[in-house]
């Protein structure tokens, strides 16, 4: 339906821009149903939900500008961070069902509420893309037998043809809060079919949620939507968990083995909404009683200076390394590069495949046969980020010569210079990310992180060394570059 750019006021704050495409901006239904969003959106008043700051639904290009927030979509945060665990999750529980309460009091309806339409701004999440809302009162928007929506997301009521209600959104933020906590879906993935029979039969998996989060979920998951908790009862307990009653939990969900149950009430398609990402005001409110929250999601100062000690540490083993044994230091560290930017290309392509119609049997050998292609593909762009690189280390090395630095320090800050021109270069995301997912989780806690960093720089001191005491090796050439120049 739209597309997303991020976009500028002359002299203002960035915004995000949403924009119909280019093949529906003639199409009627598509502005009106741009309109309603617009509609809905410019009533709701709420921190903790996408903020509208210009619209124009009927133009000549019709667009919706939000005010723009830097931050990844919940999805993307648990599936790079992992699950989101004590009073972190209990806080994205809370401050989601405020939103919500924000939505339903002008009687609106969010209708897609899932994990990646939850940007976390810090460890606060925000409501977003408001694609699918209708005001309450609104006649239906979407055509008879079709179904507008994310299996593992759509309450069972919707599922049987049912309009939707706030119990409605209570069950779908049940079930993105239970991702939060758990990492994965608590519907399972595989066909939309047969998880929307999950969905109607409320088979659903929360083991390894603590308690009493956990029960409170298993009453806002339940298939009855009379049975479900309301929005004012989930507000009072997250916000006071002592002072307010448990929700009863219902009945352990059926244990039977999973079947595929008539499709007759399915058989038109499945409409999965493509609506572009609003976002949230920049400015950030701590709610009274919720955790110190970072802004931006930044990490606190100590932990930040542990990452760039290890990425210093690293630094120094290059540049031991290229003192040692300048010519094969460089052919590794070459080869390390094309390693990490390949399998970059590999992971990216299949995250954007599983994102794109959920994980399958055949993820991993589809993987492993597309693995030539993308060595290959991560070919060119290693040879450009290396003579980027190669070049910031030869600039070091002019500076020594005009210093007169002996041959080993000048090869040892030559190959650190490599290496950060290989951190910062052009493509060096590619290098960056892999190395991140491991520097990352070292660097939050600080006595593996010391036990690491300390060994990281006792092989640093030990391959400078070597080079000091036996002399510098240039295989597999047998002449000494530097005798030229004395």
């Amino acid at each position: 339906m739209g597309v997303v750019h991020l976009a500028q006021r002359p002299g203002g704050p960035r915004v995000a821009l949403k924009v119909l495409r280019p093949h529906v901006v003639g199409d009627d239904e598509t502005r009106a149903r741009l309109a309603r969003e617009v509609s809905s959106l410019s009533r709701i008043r709420s921190s903790r939900v996408a903020e509208i700051v210009d619209a124009d639904p009927w133009g000549d290009i019709p667009y919706v500008a939000t005010r723009y927030v830097p931050g990844l979509s919940l999805h993307d945060e648990v599936d790079e961070s992992g699950p989101i665990l004590g009073d972190d999750l209990h806080w994205v529980a809370r401050c989601l069902a405020e939103a919500l309460t924000a939505v339903h009091a002008v009687g609106v309806l969010h209708r897609d509420i899932k994990p990646s339409n939850v940007l976390m701004e810090g460890r606060t999440p925000i409501l977003i893309d408001f694609g699918l809302a209708r005001v309450a009162e609104d006649p239906k928007i979407t055509h008879t037998g079709w179904l507008l929506g994310t299996p593992g997301y759509l309450a069972p009521e919707i599922l049987y043809g049912d309009d939707a209600t706030t119990a409605s959104d209570v069950h779908s933020w049940a079930a993105t809060v239970a991702f939060a906590g758990l990492g994965r879906a608590p519907f399972g993935r595989g066909p939309a079919m047969a998880i929307m029979d999950r969905v109607r039969r409320g088979q659903h998996d929360l083991a390894g949620l603590d308690d009493p989060l956990r029960d409170v979920l298993l009453a806002a998951l339940d298939p009855d939507p009379t049975r479900r908790p309301t929005l004012p009862d989930l507000v009072a307990w997250l916000t006071d968990p002592r002072g307010s009653r448990v929700l009863d939990p219902p009945a352990d969900p059926v244990t039977e083995p999973l079947r595929l149950v008539d499709p007759d009430p399915f058989t038109l398609p499945l409409a999965v909404a493509a609506a572009g990402r609003a976002e949230s005001p920049t400015r950030h409110e701590h709610a009274e009683g919720g955790p110190d929250v970072p802004v931006q999601g930044r990490a606190p100062l100590g932990e930040r200076l542990r990452r760039f000690g290890t990425l210093l540490s690293l630094a120094a083993v290059a540049g031991g390394a290229v003192a040692l044994a300048p010519y094969l230091a460089v052919a590794g560290i070459f080869l390390l590069t094309w390693l990490l930017r390949s399998g970059s290309l590999a992971a990216s392509a299949a995250g954007d495949r599983r994102r794109l119609r959920g994980a399958r049997w055949y993820d991993g050998p589809q993987t492993m046969l597309a693995t030539p292609w993308h060595v290959a593909a991560g070919l060119p762009g290693t040879v450009l980020l290396t003579l980027w690189a190669g070049g910031v280390a030869a600039a070091v090395a002019l500076l020594c010569f005009a210093a007169a630095t002996g041959a080993v320090p000048t090869l040892g800050l030559c190959g650190g210079a490599l290496a950060g021109g290989l951190w910062f270069g052009p493509g060096g995301s590619r290098v960056r990310r892999p190395l991140q997912r491991v520097v990352h989780p070292l660097a939050a806690r600080p006595v593996p992180w010391l036990v690491a960093v300390a060994l990281v720089l006792a092989l640093a001191a030990a391959l400078g060394s070597l080079a000091t005491s036996r002399g510098i090796s240039w295989a597999p050439a047998q002449d000494d570059p530097f005798s030229l120049l004395r």
